[in-house]
C-alpha cells in the first residue's frame, strides 16, 4: 500500500473553485478562445492615488523593515479609529491585529481555537473558502441551506437547529459573497437571542464588503446590536475591497484580547508580520479621503442595475437586486433539464456553467462552489460593456437549448 506524502488535512481540502474556474478561462483563452471573463472577484479600479503615495512615501523614509507583528502602531491606530467611527465599536491595540489578508485572519482564528471535530455553522451560500478553511484547520462545517426566499439569510429557527455541545463558531458575512445578503439589526437582535442560549458559541463577521451598498443602508454589525457578545466575536475585516487593494494584502482581526494573543503567537511562528509598505498604504486609506469608496459604490451599482434587466430577461435565468457586494447570484433552474445543442442534458449548475463557458466563452462559477443550487455567480466588478458582451453570449446560448 502506497502511503500519500501529503499530509491528511490538506487531501481533505480541494483547491479553490473560482481559481479553477479563472484557470480554465485562462486555458481557453490560451487556445485563442474569445473569452468573457466574469469570475474575478475583485475590484476592477487602480487603488486611489493617495493611498499609492503613502506607499511611497513610506519606502522613501525607510519604512521597509520588519514591523510589530501584530502591525504598525499607525495601523492598529487607524484600525481603532475606523471601527470606532464607522462601526461605533471600541477595541485597545492590544485587541487588534493586521494579517496577510482577510482570508488568512480567518484561517488563523480558525487555527488557534478549533480542535478535532469542533463544528462551525457556515450558512449557505457561503464564500468557497469557508468550509476548506474549516476542514484543514481539523474542525467540521455545518452547512446550513439559506434558500432564496429567505433573502439567502440564516433564520434564528434555523441556527437553534444547527447548534451542538460542538459548537465553536458561527460565521456571518455580511454583505455576502456570492449573494450580497445583508443582515438588519433586527436580524441580527434575533440571532443574537438564540446565541444568549448558547455561550460556548463564538462569532465571527466577515466584514469585508460592508462598504459596497446599494440600498442606502449603512451596514450593521452584530456586536453594536448586541454589546454582550462583544467577548465571544472575532470582527474580520480588511482594505481590499472598499478601497481596490487586493494585491495589497492587508486584513485585520479585532476581538478578545486572549485570541488576539494567540493569533499573534501562530502568526509569529509562521507568516511574520504583514509587508510594512502595504501597511502604511493601509493606513492611509482607512485615515484618508473617502470619496473614492462612494463613487466606486455608484458604479457598481450602475453595472448592477443593467446587468441585472439583461439577465432577468433571458427565459429561464432569475435574479433578485442584491443589496450589496460586486456579484449576482443568478437563479438557472429553468435551464435545468435541457438539452444543448451537442445533446448533452443540463443535469446541474455545473453543466449550465460548463456549457456557458465552452459554446459561448463566458466563464462564471456554479452554485455548487457556494454550497447552494442550482445558481451560477457572475461578477460585476467590470466595464458595462463587457457585463453587456457577456450577457449577449449568455442569451444566445440559452437561446439554443431544446
Amino acid at each position: 500500500m502506497t502511503t500519500s506524502r501529503i499530509a491528511e488535512r490538506v487531501r481533505r481540502i480541494k483547491p479553490s473553485p473560482s481559481t479553477s474556474a479563472a484557470d480554465r478561462a485562462n486555458e481557453l483563452r490560451r487556445q485563442g478562445k474569445s473569452i468573457v471573463n466574469l469570475v474575478v472577484g475583485e475590484p476592477d479600479f487602480d487603488t486611489p492615488l493617495h493611498i499609492r503615495q503613502a506607499a511611497a512615501a513610506a519606502m522613501d523614509k525607510g519604512a521597509t523593515r520588519y514591523t510589530l507583528m501584530a502591525g504598525t502602531v499607525e495601523l492598529r491606530e487607524a484600525i481603532v479609529g475606523k471601527l470606532q467611527r464607522e462601526n461605533g465599536l471600541s477595541y485597545a491595540m492590544n485587541e487588534i491585529i493586521a494579517t496577510n489578508g482577510a482570508k488568512s485572519a480567518i484561517f488563523n482564528a480558525f487555527a488557534i481555537t478549533l480542535e478535532a471535530g469542533d463544528e462551525v455553522i457556515v450558512p449557505a451560500p457561503y464564500w468557497v473558502s469557508y468550509p476548506d478553511m474549516v476542514l484543514a484547520c481539523d474542525g467540521k462545517p455545518v452547512i446550513v441551506a439559506c434558500p432564496e426566499v429567505n433573502g439567502f439569510k440564516l433564520t434564528p429557527a434555523q441556527l437553534e437547529e444547527a447548534i451542538t455541545p460542538r459548537t465553536r463558531w458561527l460565521l456571518i458575512n455580511s454583505p455576502s459573497n456570492p449573494t450580497g445578503a445583508a443582515y438588519t439589526a433586527d436580524e441580527y437582535r434575533a440571532l443574537a437571542d438564540v446565541l444568549a442560549r448558547h455561550p460556548q458559541v463564538m462569532v465571527m463577521t466577515d466584514d469585508i464588503y460592508e462598504h459596497i451598498r446599494f440600498d442606502g443602508e449603512k451596514t450593521p454589525h452584530i456586536v453594536a446590536v448586541a454589546p454582550e457578545l462583544r467577548d465571544r466575536t472575532l470582527v474580520v475585516n480588511g482594505v481590499s475591497k472598499t478601497y481596490a487593494m487586493t494585491g495589497w494584502r492587508i486584513g485585520y482581526v479585532a476581538g478578545p484580547a486572549d485570541l488576539v494573543r494567540a493569533m499573534d503567537t501562530l502568526l509569529s511562528q509562521s507568516t511574520g508580520n504583514c509587508c510594512s509598505i502595504s501597511q502604511a498604504a493601509a493606513a492611509a486609506a482607512m485615515n484618508g479621503d473617502q470619496s473614492f469608496v462612494a463613487e466606486s459604490v455608484a458604479v457598481y451599482k450602475q453595472r448592477r442595475d443593467r446587468t441585472l434587466v439583461l439577465i432577468n430577461a433571458i427565459p429561464g435565468l432569475s435574479c433578485a437586486a442584491p443589496p450589496g457586494a460586486f456579484y449576482l447570484y443568478v437563479n438557472c433552474g429553468g435551464l435545468i433539464g435541457k438539452t444543448t445543442p451537442s445533446g448533452k442534458v443540463l443535469a446541474e449548475d455545473g453543466d449550465v456553467v460548463m456549457y456557458l463557458l465552452e459554446s459561448e466563452g463566458v466563464a462564471m462559477v456554479a452554485g455548487t462552489a457556494y454550497g447552494l443550487s442550482p445558481y451560477f455567480r457572475l461578477s460585476i466588478a467590470t466595464s458595462i460593456e463587457i457585463l453587456e458582451e457577456g450577457c449577449a453570449r449568455i442569451a444566445r446560448a440559452v437561446a439554443e437549448l431544446r
